[in-house]
């Protein structure tokens, strides 16, 4: 997969998977009331290690069909790249989770994996960065209106992982599927 051509066409279907496990994710958490630290982040990196694992099967299954090796130097530098922030968001989460502060949660995670896609962006398509930069900008916006506009918010943390990890992804996928040109497009 040396073309960003190519990591585009690789990403719509992970970006797919990634949206509906994050719909599923958040309807189960609102739906059996999944508020607590613990449950909650339970739930959310239980949902992470799923849609990790189903892209890493996604991203197999696509390198064998086109006889491409797996784990090629441009794949290395992009796992390299996502490594820090996502262990980093990973770290944090379990920290805030056992201080009982899950609000602020989603937002942390939604900086988190924007930088990484941000920081993978230089390898891959160009909209993966703005992709990255959407998820920087919407959560530290929301997150500043939630703390000095509105601070008796009384939404549900669900809500906000089911947008900025289910909703986002979904609309991503769109674009992605809407906008990819032929084949052979560069």
């Amino acid at each position: 997969m040396e073309r960003s051509a190519l990591y585009r066409r690789a990403l719509a279907p992970i970006v797919l998977f990634a949206g509906i496990i994050g719909i599923l994710a958040a309807a189960a958490g609102l739906l059996f009331r999944l508020e607590t630290p613990l449950s909650f982040s339970a739930l959310w990196m239980g949902a992470a290690i799923v849609a990790i694992a189903g892209a890493f099967f996604i991203v197999r299954r696509q390198a064998l069909k086109a006889g491409e090796p797996f784990w090629s130097p441009p794949t290395r530098r992009v796992a390299q790249t996502l490594l820090p922030p996502l262990t980093a968001g990973m770290v944090w989460g379990v920290l805030i989770s056992l201080c009982d502060f899950t609000t602020v949660l989603p937002f942390l995670w939604a900086v988190f994996y924007g930088c990484a896609l941000h920081s993978a962006g230089f390898f891959m398509s160009r909209s993966v960065r703005w992709f990255g930069w959407l998820y920087i900008i919407l959560s530290t916006s929301i997150l500043c209106f939630f703390i000095f506009i509105n601070p008796a918010n009384n939404i549900s943390a669900h809500w906000f992982m089911g947008f900025f990890f289910g909703v986002l992804h979904l609309a991503y996928a769109a674009y992605l599927y809407l906008t990819e040109k032929g084949k052979n497009a560069a």
